[in-house]
């Protein structure tokens, strides 16, 4: 079937990394978060569409712990608990976040080739926001002494 939807969950390789998390121990499973996101925030070289999808799954875990998230997805995410992940997991998701949607990423390719291109790249943006909000645009005169 391949990718049938925007979300985070919503493609064959990110259902598979779901059930492999169901599958992990749980003291393992914030490694193989953590990998999964390593992987694409310090790339070789090319960002390949497999790893860019486990490590948007994985931002997605991240992010459905942040006060400010909302859950992953529950048809095709993990269905085994997860631990709680250390906070410097945001960073690295925030991180593997750009890299997926920048140059040279093989997924930012493929959605920018489908119609539905900008509805997933709202979707990673959502993502990275909640895991480093952007700062609000000051006001002219706010500061001035």
């Amino acid at each position: 079937m391949g990718t049938w939807d925007v979300g985070p969950f919503d493609n064959d390789t990110a259902a598979d990394f779901a059930g492999d998390l169901d599958e992990a121990a749980l003291d393992e499973r914030e490694s193989v978060i953590r990998g999964a996101l390593k992987r694409a925030a310090n790339p070789a070289d090319y960002l390949d569409a497999p790893d860019a999808e486990r490590a948007v799954a994985a931002a997605a875990l991240v992010v459905a712990q942040h006060p400010a998230g909302q859950p992953a997805c529950p048809n095709y995410g993990p269905s085994e608990p997860l631990p709680e992940f250390p906070a410097d997991l945001r960073t690295l998701a925030v991180d593997a976040l750009d890299h997926v949607v920048a140059e040279p990423s093989e997924l930012a390719e493929l959605w920018g080739e489908a119609p539905d291109g900008p509805k997933w790249r709202q979707d990673i943006t959502r993502l990275r926001h909640v895991l480093d909000p952007p700062l609000p645009p000051q006001e002219e005169g706010l500061f001035d002494v």
